[in-house]
């Protein structure tokens, strides 16, 4: 016996709506969603510590002098911070780096081969942070030892 379309029951549309301020600390973020966030974290990161990465390749390379200058910074500190404050901000900036660049490669292949899928986003994210974080902890080990 055939039903009727009136008889099928209704199937419910999924309701889209906007979260909160205050369900932000219990709202699950995905992974791609961590790796937007970080993105663009990450890019005015570097862009805020761009006087300090010119400062950093200047002295490094102007001179002999300057280059001694530049490794007594960060021993001993320069304009009032610690040696160690001026390698935390070095190791941000690096960090910063590797992250915006992982996630940029990761969103040139996404354009590249049209794979915009739900598993290889979460996948994608999740390798493109782990792997700068690897990186840049191995760096940042050279630097702080």
């Amino acid at each position: 016996m055939a039903t009727s379309l009136k008889e099928q029951p209704l199937k419910r549309k999924p309701v889209y709506r906007n979260i909160h301020i205050s369900q932000l600390t219990s709202y699950r973020l995905p992974a791609a969603g961590w790796i937007s966030i970080l993105h663009r974290i990450s890019g005015a990161a570097m862009f805020l510590l761009l006087p300090f990465a010119i400062w950093l390749f200047d002295t490094s390379v102007t001179s002999e002098i300057s280059y001694e200058q530049f490794v007594a910074a960060f021993a001993v500190g320069a304009w009032g911070f610690p040696g160690w404050f001026l390698k935390l901000v070095a190791f941000a900036l690096i960090w910063a780096y590797l992250l915006h660049f992982s996630a940029g490669l990761r969103h040139l292949w996404m354009d590249a081969t049209h794979e915009v899928g739900l598993e290889f986003g979460r996948i994608s994210a999740v390798v493109a942070i782990a792997l700068s974080t690897i990186v840049a902890l191995a760096l940042g080990a050279k630097l702080f030892l």
